[in-house]
């Protein structure tokens, strides 16, 4: 096996830090308003879906 092997290494992960604090405070704030064990399942599934519900309502307002 030759030691000279270049591993190239693409770093695109800037936004992800975001979502994922993003995510931790939609998730605390849901689970706060839940009642029962399916209702936290049903917490953290809306954290996870509403960036996109976001997205979708500002397009509408945009006219996109």
């Amino acid at each position: 096996m030759p030691k000279d092997k270049t591993v190239k290494v693409i770093n695109k992960g800037q936004a992800g830090g975001a979502y994922f604090v993003a995510f931790i405070g939609a998730a605390v704030y849901f689970v706060q308003h839940s009642v029962g064990f399916w209702g936290f399942i049903w917490a953290l599934a809306k954290a996870m879906v509403w960036p996109g519900f976001l997205i979708h309502r500002v397009f509408e307002l945009l006219h996109i």
